[in-house]
Order: C-alpha cells, then structure tokens, then sequence
C-alpha cells in the first residue's frame, strides 16, 4: 500500500480526499498546514505529496522545496490560483503536476496513477523511450544492434529527462544534477546541450521530444506509437 500525504488547511478538502484515495487503496497521511506537512515527512515514508500552495505557516511552494529537496517522490500542487505565474512558481519550485481548485476527484487520482507510472521508469538502469534504450549503469544508448555514444554530460542530461518522462525540469535544477552545485557556469549550458541533443536525435522525433517551457526549463515527453 502507497502512503499518500494531503497537505491542506480546508478539513473538507482533507476528509473528501482521505475517502476518494482509501477507497482507491492508498493510505492518506494528513496535515492541515506546511509545517505539519514538513513534520509529516520526516515521521512517515511517503509515496507522494498532494499540497495546497496557500497554508498557514509554512506555505505549499515551501513544502514543495522541502520535497524536492529532501526525497524523491511525486508532488502534486492544489491550489484556487490560477495565473500562469503561480503555475510557474509551481513548476520552479519542484512540482511535478498541478491541479486548480475545485477539479474532481477522478481527476486527481488519474493524475496520481500517472506521476507513478513515471516514477516507476526511475527504479531500472534501463530506461526506454522507443526504440532508445538508455543504459544509466554502462553509458550506453542503443537501437536494437546500433550503439549511439554521446558526451558525458549529454548522456547524464538526457538520461535524467528521460528517468521522469513529462516531469518538468528548471535549469537550475538540471545544473545541479547534471554538473553539481559547485558549478560555477551559467544555464546556458543547459541550452546549449539541449539544442545538441536534440540535433543528435532529430531522426527520433517520431519516439521522444525534448519540450521547452518557456522561462522555466525542460522536459521529455514520449510519442505514442
């Protein structure tokens, strides 16, 4: 059984989803504010966070960064707001989908099946996108009997897109996984290795695209057959 975490000040909003996602087989671990939430975490294994961005204390944004941060699991924001900025600080903060209030239920549980469907890939060594297989443990891309060696950076790049396919990824995110905090470049690297790789494997549009999300950063999403 997943461990779900629903972060939100409203209790209606809390008891309406700890009855939606029981039903479905999760178990629901609430908190009414993001200090709660950040306290929650450090109690409980959690398989995924559902967070509202306006709390008491500790705002959802907050809460999120904490995720982030500190484990690697899905996170999904709630949130009333719906200017493309807040979407945006969202995003920037490490969000991986987002949901305005009121939705309906079925709407966030399909969300959430999908967040571990992606998570998931990022359990194996090999990830697929298509006819690519991306070996993380031996640096290798191949298609079928065809072995495609990319530049280290390049293959870490991609391979971190691609362990999250549809997960968004800033540049200052991507920074730090690929080259490391210490790095003392700018994002621009990041632009520039995406614009190689996305040349590299122009003849793969009909597998994988590398989206652009205009201000905030990246993301791989498959094509379907």
């Amino acid at each position: 059984m997943k461990n779900l975490l629903v972060a939100d000040d409203d209790p209606h909003i809390r008891t309406l989803l700890k009855h939606v996602l029981t039903r479905e087989g999760y178990f629901v671990v609430e908190a009414g504010d993001g200090r709660e939430a950040i306290q929650k975490l450090k109690e409980i294994t959690i398989d995924l966070a559902i967070v509202d961005i306006m709390m008491p204390h500790v705002d959802g944004l907050k809460v999120c960064q904490y995720v982030r941060d500190s484990y690697d699991i899905p996170i999904i924001l709630l949130t009333a707001l719906q200017q493309l900025s807040d979407k945006e600080q969202g995003y920037l903060h490490g969000t991986d989908d987002y949901v305005t209030k009121p939705f309906e239920p079925e709407e966030l549980i399909y969300r959430i099946k999908a967040l571990f469907r992606r998570y998931s890939v990022a359990s194996n060594d090999k990830i697929r996108l298509n006819r690519l297989i991306i070996d993380r443990k031996n640096y290798e891309i191949t298609d079928g009997d065809e072995m495609l060696l990319l530049p280290v950076k390049e293959f870490e790049l991609l391979a971190q897109l691609a362990q999250y396919p549809g997960r968004l990824f800033s540049r200052s995110e991507l920074i730090e996984l690929v080259w490391g905090a210490d790095y003392e470049g700018d994002e621009r690297t990041v632009d520039v290795h995406i614009k190689r790789l996305r040349q590299r494997f122009i003849a793969y549009q009909e597998d994988f695209v590398i989206r652009t999300v205009r201000g905030i950063g990246y993301k791989v999403e498959m094509v379907s057959p």
